[in-house]
């Protein structure tokens, strides 16, 4: 069980894949991106459709096309790929997804899930997009088994 929705999980997991292959000098297809993160390729094509029209991504069509990141989008956070494709309900919704909660109306959880909740946002804000870069390409972290 993760703490992401299954958007922000493909997300998350692509834009990673596609900073991986950027960092070599490759482009990649969606065929290859869904394969090798394990994601639905249909889903993924919409996911990567958003990443790109803000700028996470870019594309290229054409035999020699693909996905890729530029130089600038590995220092972006994954704040900007969780908004991209969620908005910033993570960042300030409740724990038990209760409309209504807030200081003023707390739900039980409230005081303790807003705690973990700044956690969550603090990571996603201060950990961008190429910081385990390295790691990937050694082999040392791994994106699907």
């Amino acid at each position: 069980m993760g703490i992401f929705s299954k958007t922000a999980e493909y997300a998350m997991r692509a834009v990673f894949y596609i900073a991986q292959r950027s960092h070599e000098g490759q482009r990649t297809g969606i065929k290859e991106i869904a394969d090798a993160v394990n994601s639905p390729e249909a889903f993924l094509a919409k996911i990567l459709q958003k990443l790109s029209k803000v700028g996470l991504i870019q594309s290229v069509k054409g035999p020699n096309g693909g996905f890729y990141i530029d130089t600038s989008g590995f220092s972006r956070p994954l704040a900007d790929i969780v908004i991209a494709v969620e908005g910033d309900t993570i960042f300030k919704g409740c724990g038990m997804g209760l409309s209504y909660c807030s200081e003023e109306y707390p739900c039980p959880l409230h005081g303790e899930f807003k705690k973990v909740r700044n956690q969550i946002t603090l990571m996603l804000r201060n950990t961008t997009i190429g910081q385990f870069n390295a790691e990937l390409i050694k082999g040392q972290l791994t994106l699907n088994k």
